[in-house]
């Protein structure tokens, strides 16, 4: 199978972040990931990326912060487009000043937008402004104005893509984050509704409309995405057969595993396999 390229970034070790700014991109850089968060801003240009296993049309602009090891892949027209690249290292959430509570809705955005993050916004509006005016930020006060601009994204509404989470809204419940991150550690286990209920010690029935609220999917729902979503990437980047990414996933049995799919995708684990080897260098 062919492989997702995996880049090596122009952030060192000892940089918060790092800003690249290409009038008329050439958009040739093949299917890729890398181990760093990444926002890209696309400005005066029509096209479609293809975020995870996600593809979309964009017109006029495109926002979008990337999530660590996600492939991502942008085809749009060359000419009299400018893009805004922003990349900060993978481990952010690890970084000391990150569990401090003036950073606690930074963390929450960096944790709860896998795979990626989308923004519905026009050209003039302040959060698409604070993009541009950082990459003419210097010193100091580039280092604010990059902190500024996580924490003005954490607080407005985003669509975050893919299919781990389609549709969800940003949430600002410690709990929806607490399940979530529990839900993504056990995936490949078999979850009951009840032990998901307890960790946030409500009743199943209080838990399902609590997270149908913040969330707009049924728990289940929300489950089963996160578990398609984790079969796409070892389609795409491994060896292992249909029947042991299946049960590797959390499905039960392969009939359901492959119903669940093609609902999802539109086509069989197999054919998926075989149509994204054709996207991928």
């Amino acid at each position: 199978m062919k492989s997702i390229q995996e880049e090596i970034t122009p952030v060192e070790s000892d940089d918060l972040y790092v800003v690249l700014d290409h009038i008329n991109a050439k958009f040739d850089y093949p299917i890729h990931c890398h181990e760093e968060y990444e926002i890209n801003l696309i400005l005066h240009s029509d096209g479609t990326h293809i975020i995870g296993t996600r593809q979309e049309a964009f017109y006029g602009m495109d926002l979008i912060v990337i999530t660590p090891f996600v492939p991502h892949v942008w085809k749009a027209r060359e000419e009299g487009n400018r893009v805004i690249t922003v990349q900060f290292s993978g481990k952010m959430l690890e970084f000391p000043m990150i569990r401090l509570k003036q950073f606690r809705k930074i963390e929450s955005f960096l944790k709860n937008i896998v795979p990626a993050a989308k923004y519905h916004l026009s050209e003039s509006d302040p959060l698409v402004q604070e993009t541009l005016a950082l990459a003419n930020a210097k010193g100091f006060d580039a280092t604010l104005a990059f902190l500024h601009l996580l924490n003005s994204m954490a607080e407005r509404e985003f669509s975050v893509l893919g299919d781990s989470d389609s549709g969800i809204r940003a949430s600002r419940s410690r709990r929806i984050a607490k399940v979530m991150d529990w839900s993504r550690t056990h995936l490949g286990e078999t979850i009951r509704l009840s032990e998901v209920a307890s960790l946030v010690d409500m009743s199943e029935s209080a838990f399902s409309h609590f997270f149908k609220k913040h969330t707009n999917l049924s728990y289940i729902s929300y489950l089963n995405g996160l578990r398609i979503s984790r079969a796409c990437r070892e389609l795409e980047s491994s060896a292992m057969s249909v029947s042991e990414i299946c049960w590797n996933c959390g499905f039960n049995n392969k009939s359901n595993f492959n119903r669940k799919f093609l609902q999802a995708k539109g086509m069989t684990p197999t054919a998926y396999r075989k149509y994204i080897s054709e996207i991928l260098i």
